[in-house]
């Protein structure tokens, strides 16, 4: 398997998907949707929709009902970059290479961008009623838990104690509840509702969530390991903004080396976890592998 080809196919596969489902630039609030396009097609990883996929494949999904839930995590997971980016936020004039929206838009358009993001996936969510009527009830399942990762006891809950909490001296357990909420709750809302929509037990799908749980603490561990060590160039976007905005951190708690051994460690236990499933192929386990020890 050439994991960079498959990688690419699959980044254009979900692009693809993006442009199909988002809104027509017309109307009195087209400008709206000019911003809403901006917002979601910066680039990026695109890892929410792609572990969704990835999951949905190893319970043996094939159709497309898949698709919508897709667009719907990408959605929901820019906007909550589109807010994180604002003046009453991190106040970051760059995102992924580029200006943010607020800076692009203005910081009321920036704020209507999000909130239309989290809207609007919904709506797209909601269409994968229409594709498989007869699977209703495991569509319903995947609207609950998208919700539900997504809102005060997800990622809007960890958000709500990191903002609170800033400049504060945060204890290690406050920390790890952040950063599930925050960062981990849409990742695991990405592999469960993929298992969810492919027909998986109650039991694997619980796997899934500790898997993905273990992955999004190691991915946002590596993301201030990384505020650390890299480039404004590298990453796209502003470095020590962690140390600017006064915020704990994995590597101002247990420092650089402690923060990179836990990294490893998680992600170890996840790939463990998922051998269990017996993946088809080794696309899942090195995309997780990729993205804990990425450089940006």
């Amino acid at each position: 398997m050439n994991f960079n080809k498959e990688y690419e196919s699959r980044i254009s596969y979900i692009e693809s998907i993006l442009n199909q489902y988002l809104p027509k630039q017309e109307g009195y609030q087209k400008i709206i949707m000019e911003a809403m396009e901006y917002s979601l097609m910066a680039g990026g990883k695109r890892l929410r929709p792609m572990l969704m996929w990835e999951s949905y494949r190893l319970f043996g999904g094939q159709s497309k009902v898949i698709e919508p839930f897709m667009a719907a995590i990408e959605m929901i997971h820019t906007y909550s970059l589109v807010h994180d980016d604002l003046p009453a936020m991190d106040n970051d004039e760059y995102r992924r290479g580029r200006k943010t929206t607020h800076v692009v838009y203005g910081e009321d358009m920036g704020i209507l961008a999000g909130d239309a993001l989290l809207n609007y996936a919904f709506e797209t969510a909601c269409r994968a009623f229409e594709m498989e009527p007869d699977n209703s009830r495991r569509i319903g399942a995947a609207l609950k838990i998208l919700a539900g990762k997504a809102g005060i006891y997800g990622m809007i809950g960890g958000q709500v104690v990191d903002v609170k909490e800033s400049g504060n001296n945060l204890s290690g357990e406050m920390l790890d509840f952040i950063y599930r909420l925050k960062t981990s709750a849409l990742i695991e809302s990405s592999m469960m509702t993929g298992a969810v929509l492919a027909g998986a037990d109650e039991k694997d799908i619980s796997k899934i969530e500790q898997i993905a749980r273990r992955i999004g603490l190691a991915f946002q561990i590596q993301d201030d390991i990384l505020d650390v060590t890299s480039t404004t160039e590298v990453l796209g976007k502003p470095v020590h903004s962690d140390e600017k905005n006064e915020k704990t951190t994995y590597v101002t708690w247990k420092g650089l080396e402690e923060s990179k051994k836990d990294v490893a460690r998680m992600t170890e236990e996840a790939v463990e976890e998922l051998h269990a499933f017996k993946p088809a192929d080794g696309f899942l386990e090195e995309l997780l592998k990729r993205l804990v020890y990425r450089e940006k």
